[in-house]
């Protein structure tokens, strides 16, 4: 894992061909009569990193991530929420390869992104953009590149809708949308193939044969954006997030005062399991207090009366299924161990 500057000289961004494609989109500032801008993209930094040192062909593929922040200037008609902001993080990481490992790279790439949208219950759809307008580079080399994506994506057997003109300046991408409950799609996740910026900042490795050879570069993303993954992840579960992903996973509640000292002990021993938890001791109707848990989407709630504190029990009522009945705290913790370890989804809510 690495970090980079978030702001970086014009020569980089020149070098890069960020500033001839890509500058409309770009935040500036003068320092020292000296014109710098604020990072819209993550690799400049990665490259340079990659520079520090020779590599050999034995160090590749060489994956350098950060979780980068960067700033685009979007028109203020286009700002929506955490959904399309200005300033966001991304989950970058940048992959130097020999020529030989795209395929395998980008495949790797491709069941990440599946992997990690299935954890969520995501469907998405996959598409292939190609050559935009602005763009730098031979027609080979996009040709060369266009079809090591589509390959990849067969070697998946993935479909695929064809994005003409909407590769990134530098490459052609695979773009992965999301569809949220609303059956709305949002571009999240990308594998992008670029010929272009090793050969911009004379990017070389030793091969086997003893000479100098240029690298392939990959860039991807997961997430995209956190903030616009966050705001689909809420909006596509309305906040009742599963248990595992849940902030808050447990609350507890005492009937009475009389009751406080076990409800604390009951915290204390999720907390001690790793179980997100909290106790509301206030002097409230229970009812209350409920009702204000199932409001914040607490995926479940633990009343500890006379009855329960005697048994060593807890009376469990869950958000979505109702009352569950009382049953000893040990196997409460045990099941609910068990749910946040498989993942698995609330289909009652």
């Amino acid at each position: 894992e690495i970090r980079t500057p978030l702001i970086m000289n014009r020569s980089l961004w020149e070098r890069s061909g960020h500033w001839d494609h890509y500058r409309e989109n770009m935040y500036f500032t003068r320092i020292d009569d000296v014109d710098y801008a604020v990072k819209p993209m993550n690799c400049p930094g990665a490259i340079l990193v990659y520079r520090t040192r020779l590599h050999s062909y034995r160090d590749l593929p060489l994956r350098l991530c950060e979780m980068g922040l960067v700033h685009r200037h979007e028109l203020s008609g286009v700002l929506h929420g955490l959904m399309r902001v200005r300033a966001f993080t991304q989950d970058d990481a940048h992959i130097f390869m020999l020529p030989s490992q795209i395929r395998d790279e980008v495949t790797g790439v491709i069941e990440m992104v599946d992997r990690f949208y299935s954890v969520f219950g995501f469907r998405y759809k996959v598409e292939l953009s190609t050559r935009p307008e602005n763009s730098m580079g031979s027609d080979e080399d996009w040709e060369t590149a266009t079809a090591a994506l589509a390959d990849a994506l067969a070697g998946r057997g993935l479909s695929y809708q064809v994005n003409e003109g909407d590769g990134a300046f530098y490459g052609p991408k695979i773009d992965f949308h999301l569809e949220d409950c609303l059956g709305r799609t949002w571009q999240c996740g990308t594998v992008q193939l670029d010929f272009q910026m090793p050969e911009k900042f004379d990017l070389t490795y030793i091969g086997e044969d003893g000479h100098r050879h240029r690298p392939v570069m990959v860039h991807r993303v997961i997430f995209g954006s956190i903030e616009r993954f966050i705001a689909i992840l809420t909006e596509h579960f309305a906040g009742a997030f599963p248990t595992w992903l849940a902030p808050e996973q447990v609350r507890v509640f005492p009937i009475t005062d009389r009751q406080a000292a076990y409800a604390q002990g009951v915290l204390s021993s999720l907390e001690t399991a790793g179980i997100r938890a909290t106790a509301d001791l206030r002097n409230e109707k229970i009812t209350y207090k409920i009702r204000e848990a199932q409001r914040a989407h607490v995926p479940y709630m633990l009343v500890t009366g006379e009855r329960e504190m005697s048994a060593g029990t807890v009376a469990v009522r869950h958000r979505g299924r109702g009352d569950l009945g009382a049953v000893p705290l040990a196997e409460f913790m045990s099941e609910i161990a068990r749910e946040i370890a498989e993942k698995k989804r609330d289909e009652s809510v």
